[in-house]
């Protein structure tokens, strides 16, 4: 299949309310690595103003942080029929990377400092409480090893060693997880809950992470990852993506590790 002829279309939700940290980011980063390649790419905003027909359209799909007071208005737009879309499309496989208030949102219930609990679309088996204004909030840089079984191997074949993710947290919400997958173990930071060690959920192809960063330009083999997938996904065969000279993403994540003290496999081979 020439590079021509593919067409991806990312859904970005609500960015004017759920974008904060940089989040911004990772839809810039997914567009511009499916256009280095050649591909045709098409964001789309699933805010108040996009439909049912919309959330169906999409190939990923991309969700940022927000603020307690955004959190609520996203929540009061996504019900019904676009509720249910998103769900459909997150259950059948549809890739995607949530980040902080959107996978708050996926889960059973987010409980703020102050004002009433949020209810979730129920997708993710977790949820989220914030233990009050007085709590310290769960701040700095991040590392995880992927653990998700599934994407682990598959990350790991993409790169030739053990996955481990660089971002940067931010949160006061605390998450717990129930049957659903975590996406990694906290080597440096505090993830979920800064209690458990684990870090994010992976549930189908979807992504759920505290870390912001954002997370993709500093991690280019994950954005890879769901480009691979959406493809995959869209036209139902294997389309191998064309190598992007990613040099000064790994200089700067090694630099990272070092300043951290992290010592992952890579590293320790050189």
């Amino acid at each position: 299949m020439h590079p021509e002829q593919i067409e991806l279309t990312i859904g970005w939700l609500y960015p004017t309310l759920m974008s904060t940290y940089g989040d911004r980011g990772n839809v810039i980063c997914l567009r511009k690595r499916c256009e280095w390649r050649g591909y045709t790419v098409k964001v789309l905003p699933l805010d108040q103003n996009a439909t049912a027909v919309d959330f169906q359209s999409v190939d990923m799909i991309v969700g940022g942080g927000a603020q307690d007071r955004q959190q609520e208005i996203v929540m009061r737009d996504l019900r019904g029929t676009k509720a249910e879309t998103l769900r459909e499309k997150i259950d059948n496989g549809t890739p995607g990377v949530f980040t902080c208030g959107a996978p708050q949102l996926l889960g059973h219930y987010y409980e703020p400092a102050l004002g009433q609990r949020i209810e979730g679309l129920g997708l993710l088996d977790f949820i989220s409480v914030h233990p009050g204004t007085n709590a310290r909030r769960c701040i700095g840089n991040l590392v995880v090893e992927v653990t998700a079984k599934r994407l682990a191997q598959e990350l790991a074949a993409m790169i030739g060693s053990p996955a481990y993710l660089i971002g940067f947290e931010n949160h006061g919400g605390r998450t717990k997880l129930g049957q659903v997958e975590a996406l990694g173990k906290v080597v440096q930071g505090l993830g979920n809950n800064g209690e458990d060690g684990t870090e994010g959920a992976f549930y189908q192809n979807a992504i759920a992470t505290y870390s912001h960063g954002p997370l993709l330009p500093k991690n280019p083999f994950v954005a890879d990852w769901l480009i691979q997938t959406a493809l995959r996904q869209k036209y139902q065969s294997a389309i191998s993506l064309s190598p992007l000279n990613d040099t000064l993403a790994q200089q700067a994540r090694e630099a990272m590790f070092q300043r951290l003290h992290v010592k992952t496999p890579a590293i320790a081979q050189n």
